[in-house]
C-alpha cells in the first residue's frame, strides 16, 4: 500500500530452472493481454502460468510510462506489494524449522527489555498470531503512520528503526483479544520481521535476499522502487486522476516507506513471480528445501475466516480465509479455495493463485492500482485458469 493508503544453498533442479527461463517453451499471451490492456485502459500489464513446476504460458504488453512508447518486457521489473507477506512467513518458517523460533513466540520472548512497558494483551500474541493478521492489532491507521514517518527520520539502519517502531507501538492497546477475529494489518508484518531480525543479527532486507530470492534463484528481485532513481528502466506505478495517468519515478513517494519492507515492498519479473508461485505450488518438492514440506503446508492452510469486504482496497483480501501470508479464495470458476493473495502500493498491482493439488499457478502484475483494476485482474486469472489448469492430452 501507498504511504497515504496505510490509512485505510540447494540448486534448482534443472528441469524446473529450464522451463522458468525458455521462451519457447512458453506459449506467448500477448495477444490475450492485448485486449484487457485497451479495454480497462492499463499503462502495462504482464502475466504467467506455471504448471509442474514449468512456465507454460507468460506475456507482457503496454508501457513503462503513460503516454511514451517504452514497451515492457519479460524482464520488467513489477512491483508485488502485499505479495512479499508470503515471503516473509517463509522467512520465519526457515527460523522454525532451525528451532530458533517457535510458532507460539511471542514479542517478550525476543524482546524482553520492553516486556515491562509492553501492552498486556500484546505480550500474549504469538508469532502465527501475527502472520495470520488474528494478534488483535488493528488495521493501518493515521497512528501508524505518523509513528512510521517519525521513526524514519530517526538514525540507525532498518532493523534499529524497526526495533523503534515496536518500542512505541507495544504500548497501544490491542484492537481485539488476540486470536478472535481477523484483522488485516501491515504492523503485524513489521512485528514479525523485527522479531526475525533480532534473532540473525541481520535486517530484514538481507535475510530475504540471502534465503529467499538467491536460493530460488529469483534473479530481478529487489526491493522498494521497481525503477531506479532517475531512470525509466522498470514500469513505473501509476495513479488515476482527473481522466489521466501520472507516473511515479523512483523516490520517497514512489513506494511504501522502506520500514515496513516486510508487508510489502518487493518486486520482481513476471518469470520470476512465477517461479516463486511455482515453487509454493510443488510444496518443495522440486527444491530447494528451504523448509520442511509440511511446514510449506502449514503457511498455506487457513487460519481463520475472514468477513467480505465490498470496500476492500486493491491487494487486500476481499473474503475467504487466511493463512500465514497468504490468503485463500473461494472463486466460482475452480472446483476448489484457491491459495491467493493481492499486493498493491497504491500505483501497482500484483496477484497470485497457487493450486497446490493440481501444482498450477497464475500470476498477474500491473502499473496501476484503483477499485477498476482489481476485477480486471480477477476476470484475466479466470480466463486462463479455464485454458490452463488442466493439462491437454
Amino acid at each position: 500500500m501507498a504511504r497515504s493508503q496505510l490509512l485505510v544453498a540447494a540448486l534448482v533442479p534443472a528441469l524446473f530452472l529450464g522451463a522458468a527461463g525458455s521462451a519457447a517453451a512458453q506459449a506467448p499471451l500477448d495477444d490475450v493481454l492485448t485486449p484487457y490492456l485497451t479495454k480497462h485502459d492499463l499503462p502495462a500489464l504482464a502475466a504467467a502460468v506455471v504448471r509442474d513446476g514449468k512456465v507454460i504460458a507468460a506475456g507482457a504488453v503496454g508501457t513503462r510510462k503513460a503516454g511514451e512508447k517504452i514497451p515492457v518486457t519479460l524482464d520488467d521489473r513489477f512491483h508485488l506489494g502485499s505479495d512479499t507477506k508470503a515471503m516473509t512467513a517463509l522467512l520465519a518458517a526457515m527460523f522454525v524449522d532451525e528451532g530458533k523460533l517457535k510458532w507460539t513466540s511471542t514479542l517478550p520472548d525476543v524482546f524482553p527489555k520492553l516486556a515491562e512497558k509492553m501492552d498486556a494483551d500484546l505480550k500474549t500474541v504469538t508469532l502465527e498470531q501475527f502472520l495470520s493478521h488474528t494478534s488483535g492489532v488493528p488495521s493501518d491507521s493515521e497512528p501508524l503512520v505518523k509513528l512510521i514517518e517519525k521513526t524514519m527520520s530517526a538514525e540507525g539502519n532498518l532493523d534499529e528503526l524497526r526495533y523503534l517502531v515496536v518500542e512505541e507501538w507495544s504500548k497501544q492497546p490491542l484492537a481485539s483479544k488476540p486470536g478472535a477475529k481477523f484483522a488485516y494489518a501491515n504492523m503485524n508484518f513489521i512485528f514479525a520481521g523485527a522479531m526475525i531480525e533480532r534473532l540473525a543479527g541481520k535486517t530484514w532486507e538481507e535475510l530475504i535476499t540471502e534465503r529467499v530470492f538467491a536460493p530460488l534463484e529469483l534473479k530481478t528481485a529487489g526491493l522498494g522502487c521497481q525503477a531506479s532513481l532517475g531512470k525509466v528502466d522498470a514500469p513505473l506505478g501509476h495513479e488515476f486522476k482527473d481522466g489521466k495517468f501520472k507516473a511515479f519515478l523512483a523516490g520517497p513517494n514512489g513506494d511504501n516507506p522502506a520500514i515496513i519492507g516486510p508487508a510489502g515492498n518487493a518486486h520482481m519479473s513476471v518469470l520470476d513471480f512465477a517461479r516463486w508461485a511455482g515453487w509454493n505450488a510443488g510444496l518443495g518438492k522440486r527444491g530447494p528445501n528451504l523448509v520442511k514440506p509440511e511446514t510449506l503446508k502449514k503457511l498455506q492452510a487457513k487460519v481463520i475466516s475472514m468477513p467480505a469486504r465490498k470496500d476492500a482496497p486493491p491487494g487486500t483480501p476481499p473474503s475467504g480465509g487466511y493463512a500465514l501470508g497468504w490468503g485463500q479464495l473461494d472463486v466460482q470458476w475452480a472446483p476448489a479455495p484457491l491459495i491467493y493473495h493481492g499486493g498493491s502500493n497504491g500505483k501497482n498491482l500484483a496477484h497470485i493463485w497457487v493450486d497446490p493439488q493440481r501444482d498450477f499457478a497464475m500470476v498477474f502484475m500491473t502499473n496501476v492500482s484503483n477499485l477498476k483494476t482489481e476485477p480486471v485482474l480477477f476476470k484475466l486469472a479466470e480466463e486462463l485458469f479455464k485454458q490452463y489448469s488442466v493439462a491437454k492430452p
